[in-house]
């Protein structure tokens, strides 16, 4: 525990004190534990900053990384997260400061539908688009349905030559 930031600890009894209170006020269900193979985060909450060839965490140390878009602000949070299988990956969390956009009122309200057969259609009946509900999953249901069974046969076959194989 000494060798860990305190922010961190910090951050983690946060999120683990949220957890319960949505499991109380019935919001969510119990707080699992989670295991050590699955995928883990962690969150630096203060004193990181975004340096030239990465992110520079306090007590572990300067972690190169490739930083897609910088943006104007003060740097918040950094979350890192390490997948399944072994992969790192950081999220930064900025503050721009920027201002709400302001509700222009004109007077009109539209009432729109998603509908079935129409993709969208307002409430004076004009419809937005001029194509129909595409519907791609009804349009390849039966060709995934018969590549799933196909799939499930072939692990069934891997699972039986397996069991040959030790025995």
């Amino acid at each position: 525990m000494k060798e860990c930031y305190s922010q961190v600890l910090q951050s983690t009894t946060l999120n683990l004190t949220k957890a319960f209170k949505n499991f109380f006020e019935k919001r969510a269900k119990y707080p699992r534990f989670k295991s050590y193979r699955g995928k883990q985060s962690c969150q630096y909450p203060q004193n990181t900053q975004v340096v030239e060839n990465g992110v520079k965490i306090p007590q572990v140390a300067v972690i190169k990384a490739s930083i897609h878009k910088l943006f104007n602000g003060q740097l918040k949070t950094v979350t890192i997260t390490k997948t399944t299988t072994g992969k790192y990956y950081a999220s930064l969390l900025f503050d721009t400061k920027q201002k709400n956009p302001e509700i222009v009122l004109t007077g009109k309200v539209v009432g729109i539908d998603l509908g079935l057969k129409d993709f969208c259609v307002t409430h004076d009946g004009s419809k937005t688009s001029k194509y129909t509900n595409p519907k791609h999953l009804k349009k390849h249901e039966r060709n995934l349905a018969r590549k799933q069974a196909k799939l499930a046969l072939h692990l069934k076959k891997e699972v039986n030559q397996e069991k040959k194989q030790v025995s």
